[in-house]
């Protein structure tokens, strides 16, 4: 059974770099727009790599900045210097 997991981070300049990232690396992302919220909902497992968000923003980007744009998130996580996993095991 395919279960989503889902990322919500504030709609800011900040946090739509980690968006288009987030999609470039996961092509089954569905992102939802809204005013005040980003949503994000992948099937099984989602992958913030932080060499991606770092192309998109033009500096380095460490994995703990995520936690700056978060707003709520559902899956297991694991995190590491180089990605941010959401996945259900």
């Amino acid at each position: 059974m395919t279960q989503n997991v889902s990322i919500t981070l504030q709609n800011t300049p900040d946090a739509r770099p980690i968006t288009e990232a987030i999609s470039e690396d996961n092509p089954k992302a569905v992102v939802a727009n809204y005013p005040s919220m980003i949503k994000i909902d992948c099937p099984n497992r989602l992958v913030i790599r932080a060499d991606s968000v770092s192309k998109k923003i033009g500096r380095a980007w460490d994995t703990q900045e995520i936690h700056l744009s978060l707003i709520t998130l559902s899956g297991n996580i694991d995190e590491d210097e180089g990605q941010f996993v959401l996945a259900w095991k």
